[in-house]
């Protein structure tokens, strides 16, 4: 026998590591392969039996040590592993050399696995899984599945969480890990409150709201027998979904025995379906993020697929779950904020009353999609003196509840500022100055428009806004105006200019976000130039200019679509 002298005894390890040793140990503690968890200075963080095994020294007498010094006659490729944590892409790599356990050979060889681990971002380690070269078929199947959930994990961030929608987060997870992990994937949520009303569940029943199944191309037939995405299931008390989510831990079912299959089940019908497919393993692992318990990820394994074990499958399954919990978490946040959002800018974008007698004005707001985020555009209208009235049209940067909140203070200090004696650019400067000083971080293009019916004409200023648009009676094309254009407001650089345009009865005045025009790879001059070619409608109705509006316009669009028209019918 080969042995090594004089083993590494263990020592008091003064930094806490960033991990949960006991929880790792329930997980990995029984893996057949050797896995260590080292920290950011490749220093060991954890290893289970297995691996204490191969060492031939504690658990303990490898914390805060690096491998070469607790393996010094075993060549780690440690630049390897720098690499791994360096960029975040796995490799393997076979190792070599003595340790300090009993050996019959000189020099022993393994193939190790490496991965980064990481939570929110921030870099917390490696994992690294090690499988004696010389191992038994049984344990080369462990290696292979080792290779191929650690490439799993490296190619999930892509593929899970691509949308802020939570059914379709949940469905790409249950996609994702059949065939690799399961034969059957299911994913189910806790039902949050969305205002509308919910039956309650009976006494001792738990009830989950089906977001996302997958399984292999045999099994999908049988499998919808058990409901898809959309509909409630309902467990008893005391079952594998409850006891998960009660304990926010993994639960591992052997589903083989009749007498573990019939408890797992609410009836007859059930049973008979899992038999029929051939259902034997499963395990149960939580979605939680933010402490929160979001539902749970179901795998189940049929036929000759393995059962599942307390090692890899489940660590890798958690990781995978508490991944998509985050996603998901994000989704449901996202979703409130954008109910949240939306109501707010609704109530703020209602039809603008009509500034006087003989004023015509009409509006339209779109967002750029269903799933778009609410933005800041704003329009308004305000009568002043004298027949006159003012027109403004914004648009806030950004998007979300700041965005619609600070869309609501400038159109307030706009309101403010806009004394009858004004011309546009002063009206701009004060605003702009307004804005520094109130601490408000986002910046907004802006367009005033005073319109004199009396003398026919428009004083126009711009903060950064596209032109408006003049719409003659019975001329066969649209005028782009001319503006000075200034900087955004919230720059406090000033300088803006007005400009006079004529606007006699009749004249259609035209105002718009950039989302009306704007468009991806065209020059925005160029994109402007398209609104010189509206003509109104034979009805001569603002409303159905419009509609003629969203018709040309509205499906290219990247961005919200903010829309503000009028017409003056003489003194």
């Amino acid at each position: 026998m080969i042995r090594l002298e004089a083993p590494l005894q263990a020592e008091a390890h003064a930094d806490p590591p960033p991990f949960d040793a006991t929880a790792l140990a329930g997980l990995v503690g029984g893996s057949q392969a050797g896995v260590a968890v080292f920290d950011t200075g490749l220093r060991y963080v954890y290893v289970n039996a297995a691996l204490e095994q191969v060492n031939g020294v504690p658990a303990a007498a490898h914390l805060g040590r690096t491998l070469a010094e607790v393996l010094p006659e075993v060549d780690g490729r440690t630049d390897l592993m720098s690499q791994v944590l360096a960029d975040g892409r796995p490799r393997e790599f076979t190792t070599s050399g003595r340790t300090w356990a009993d050996s019959v050979v000189q020099r022993r060889y393994w193939r190790v696995a490496c991965h980064r681990l990481e939570e929110d971002g921030r870099v917390l380690g490696l994992v690294a899984v090690a499988q004696e070269i010389t191992a038994t078929s049984t344990q080369h199947e462990e290696l292979e599945r080792a290779r191929s959930y650690l490439t799993l994990l490296d190619t999930a961030a892509v593929s899970i969480g691509t949308t802020l929608d939570v059914e379709a987060t949940c469905q790409e997870l249950a996609e994702f890990v059949v065939p690799v992990m399961a034969d059957v994937a299911v994913v189910e949520t806790i039902p949050v409150e969305d205002g509308h009303p919910r039956r309650e569940p009976p006494p001792g029943v738990l009830r989950l709201r089906r977001a996302g199944v997958a399984a292999v191309p045999e099994l999908v037939g049988l499998v919808d027998r058990f409901g898809g995405a959309g509909e409630d299931v309902e467990y008893q008390e005391g079952t594998a979904v409850p006891r998960c989510l009660a304990a926010d831990q993994p639960v591992i079912e052997d589903l083989a025995g009749d007498e573990q299959l019939i408890r797992s089940l609410l009836t007859p019908e059930r049973f008979a379906a899992y038999r029929a497919i051939g259902l034997h393993s499963a395990v149960v692992v939580p979605l939680t993020a933010r402490g929160r318990p979001l539902g749970a990820l179901s795998l189940l394994r049929a036929g000759d697929s393995p059962p599942f074990t307390e090692g890899l499958d489940v660590v890798v399954a958690r990781t995978l779950a508490g991944r998509a919990a985050v996603d998901v978490d994000h989704a449901y946040r996202y979703t409130h904020e954008h109910h949240v959002a939306r109501e707010l800018q609704r109530s703020l974008l209602s039809e603008p009353r009509g500034p006087g007698h003989g004023i015509e004005i009409a509006s339209l707001y779109l967002p750029a999609g269903a799933g778009a985020v609410v933005g800041g555009d704003w329009y308004d209208a305000i009568p002043l003196q004298g027949g006159r009235h003012l027109k403004v049209m914004g648009d806030v940067m950004g998007h979300g509840v700041e965005a619609a909140v600070a869309m609501s203070n400038y159109r307030s200090m706009l309101r403010i500022m806009a004394d009858d004696d004004q011309p546009p650019h002063r009206i701009l400067e004060r605003l702009d100055k307004a804005v520094e000083q109130s601490g408000l971080d986002r910046a907004a293009t802006c367009l005033v428009v005073v319109v004199d019916r009396r003398r026919g004409i428009c004083q126009v200023a711009s903060a950064g806004h596209p032109p408006p648009v003049f719409i003659d009676p019975g001329e066969p094309r649209a005028r782009v105006a001319r503006v000075p254009v200034g900087p955004p407001l919230g720059t406090g650089m000033g300088g803006y200019r007005t400009a006079v345009m004529p606007c006699g009865p009749g004249t259609v005045l035209f105002m718009y976000t950039d989302g009306l025009v704007e468009r991806r790879g065209e020059d925005i001059d160029v994109s402007i130039q398209r609104l010189s070619r509206l003509t109104m409608p034979v009805s001569g109705r603002l409303e159905d200019l419009l509609d003629e509006v969203v018709d040309r316009f509205a499906d290219a669009a990247e961005d919200d679509i903010a829309v503000l028209v009028s017409r003056s019918r003489g003194h």
